[in-house]
């Protein structure tokens, strides 16, 4: 018996140790079970080189998209091929093409290529549906702008005239996070020819999924939640140190105080100093109260003082969202949330208004806002015991840091009885016109 627990004792640690390692939004998302980004990879022609192919990244989750500098794709060759032309995408290194003479040589000759898109300004080897970048925007928010292109032609294919699919798919979207599955034969990808009259199936499909993970990533949290409302002039702040501690962490990066000059650097991460060290903040503030409905008002900051987030989203998770809500300033859509009895919405910024999220400067620090106002369910709708609060807020599909629910703010004599705004008659004056006018008659 001590022998067999002796043997076990390393696979259980590490199994608990994944557990408590493996958070929801590393192992199941509710909110996005399906989501991930897909890579295809058809072949559509013979060549008596080789092949022409088509690579297609598809980006099938709802609330998580790719920023810049965009994404990069790389992979192994099988054999000994390499990619003889490009369109739509560009190799970021030739390689060692010295073997190959003559006035064309090799796009790239690596035996481990990486791939990235090609910027919108460029105006050669474009292919359709390419060059934005890299972007790549969330399925929720605009499926037309969710998946790039591009097209190669690869020679040199060894033995195997059928072509052989790449190993060790890579993914940087636009860092680190993201494992790929093996690129495996599925069935061929379908296209249409003739105006649509004609189904053209690929000779052959290969394709492989992408999954992302905090865990994997490594990375400090980006973002932290605070709270206020009308009913308590306090208000919970972020939690201190919820994406890292100045004077401590060596891996928080540099930050600005008051009266510092900034730093003539291009880093990402410069930030203004503050207690909990986050280049983001969501503010939730619950404005008001009325009889039918409430009232909201969301703002994002951003303390970082070299980045803008473009096409920036906000996931929030909170009972009062599955009813009926007006968002003013911000566009929103409800997301269906698998086995929860919450309502989820994610909301975006409004194109050419409040799409980026500018960087802070010395003098002001950048935000966007917008007021939500809520139908109540008088089933559930309370001000006690925190429920008028969010339960999860996501940034870029990043979960923010929450304050400790016993920080939350308090009703100011811890009465859950709903403050309502009304217009009507105060029975006490009433009463009292009804006894003067007895008096008087």
């Amino acid at each position: 018996m001590v022998l067999i627990f002796h043997r076990l004792y390393p696979h259980t640690l590490k199994l608990i140790l994944l557990i408590a390692l493996c958070t929801l939004s590393d192992c199941y998302d509710p909110w996005d079970p399906n989501g991930n980004i897909s890579v295809t990879f058809d072949i559509y022609q013979r060549t008596d080189n080789g092949y022409l192919g088509r690579v297609t990244l598809q980006n099938y989750y709802q609330y998580r998209h790719v920023d810049k500098p965009g994404w990069k794709l790389g992979w192994i060759w099988a054999n000994s091929e390499v990619i003889w032309s490009m369109n739509g995408a560009v190799a970021t290194d030739r390689g060692n093409c010295s073997s190959y003479s003559g006035s064309q040589m090799p796009h790239s000759c690596k035996k481990d290529p990486i791939i990235v898109d090609l910027t919108p300004d460029v105006t050669k080897n474009r292919s359709e549906h390419c060059c934005n970048g890299g972007l790549l925007s969330a399925w929720a928010i605009d499926p037309l702008k969710s998946f790039s292109l591009f097209e190669l032609e690869v020679r040199n294919l060894g033995g195997n005239p059928l072509g052989q699919a790449p190993n060790n798919l890579t993914l940087m979207a636009p860092g680190p996070g993201y494992t790929c599955s093996p690129l495996l034969d599925v069935d061929p990808t379908v296209s249409s020819d003739s105006g649509g009259r004609r189904q053209v199936p690929a000779i052959r499909t290969w394709k492989s999924t992408c999954t992302y993970s905090s865990f994997v990533a490594n990375t400090s949290p980006l973002c932290c939640v605070s709270l206020s409302t009308f009913y308590n002039p306090a208000i919970t702040s972020c939690r201190n140190c919820s994406c890292g501690c100045p004077e401590s962490d060596e891996s928080t990066g540099p930050c600005i105080r008051p009266g510092d000059p900034l730093p003539q650097s291009n880093e990402d991460n410069i930030i203004e100093c503050t207690k909990h060290m986050c280049p983001i903040r969501v503010h939730w503030h619950f404005k008001n109260n009325y009889v039918d409905h409430w009232r909201v008002k969301l703002t994002i900051s951003n303390y970082n003082y070299n980045r803008n987030y473009s096409n920036w989203n906000v996931l929030v998770q909170h009972p009062g969202l599955s009813q009926n809500a007006i968002t003013y300033s911000f566009n929103s859509t409800k997301l269906p949330a698998l086995g929860l009895q919450d309502g989820v919405s994610l909301y975006w910024g409004i194109d050419f208004y409040n799409s980026e999220l500018l960087h802070s400067d010395k003098d002001q620090l950048r935000m966007v806002t917008t007021d939500i106002i809520l139908e109540k369910d008088p089933n559930s709708f309370t001000l006690s015991n925190g429920w008028a609060f969010p339960r999860r807020v996501y940034f870029n599909g990043e979960n923010c840091e929450m304050p400790l629910p016993d920080t939350f703010p308090m009703l100011p004599n811890g009465s859950s009885r709903p403050t309502t705004y009304s217009c009507g008659f105060n029975p006490l004056l009433i009463s009292l016109f009804l006894a003067l006018a007895f008096l008087w008659f």
